[in-house]
């Protein structure tokens, strides 16, 4: 199971960004613009299935990972594991030392054991006894978003404000979609097997 813990503080594209995108003058409509922008981010999030700035996840399991192997773990980029902390089957809790494992914080995060460690051996609660917390992001501001996300996100934006419907319906039967663009923009950064 994965849970956001910390959401991020900031959006990857700001709101006079924005509004000189849809060429907006007024202030009338600042707050629509505001959730358009934070529903347009987190569905890029779901399309790409990366963390787009800076935020803390919990990754939730049942059990260890098999000793000896590397463990992914999802919306890259990490950043840095914060804490690796497990739960004995009488529910008592205890964080896992950061000398006992090793991390990748290269696009794909990657998790596993220090040479020479090896798991507690105490009995395990028997559902989510892992708790691993990360910080996953590009960085702390839009800027560090590559462009095409950036871009992406701009053109979600604008349909989303010209097309307040699920669809629209022209003429009777044209239905029309979110922009083919959007996939093609976001289609070199989208992580497959999360």
């Amino acid at each position: 199971m994965l849970k956001l813990i910390t959401p991020p503080t900031i959006e990857p594209i700001s709101l006079s960004e924005l509004k000189a995108h849809l060429r907006i003058d007024g202030t009338d409509e600042d707050a629509l613009l505001n959730a358009i922008i934070k529903t347009a981010r987190e569905h890029v999030e779901a399309i790409t299935r990366r963390a787009l700035i800076q935020q803390t996840w919990q990754l939730i399991l049942d059990g260890w990972w098999l000793s000896g192997a590397i463990l992914e773990l999802p919306m890259p980029p990490l950043i840095s594991v914060e804490s690796i902390v497990y739960k004995d089957s009488a529910g008592t809790e205890y964080t896992l030392e950061s000398n006992k494992y090793l991390y990748d914080a290269t696009d794909i995060g990657r998790l596993m054991l220090a040479d020479g460690e090896s798991f507690p051996t105490s009995e395990l609660y028997p559902m989510g006894a892992v708790k691993i917390t990360f910080k996953a992001g590009y960085g702390t501001s839009g800027d560090s978003l590559p462009e095409p996300i950036r871009h992406a996100i701009r053109l979600l934006c604008g349909h989303y404000y010209e097309n307040r419907e699920a669809v629209i319906i022209e003429r009777g039967a044209n239905i029309m979609q979110l922009p083919m663009a959007v996939d093609a923009l976001l289609a070199p950064y989208r992580v497959w097997g999360f």
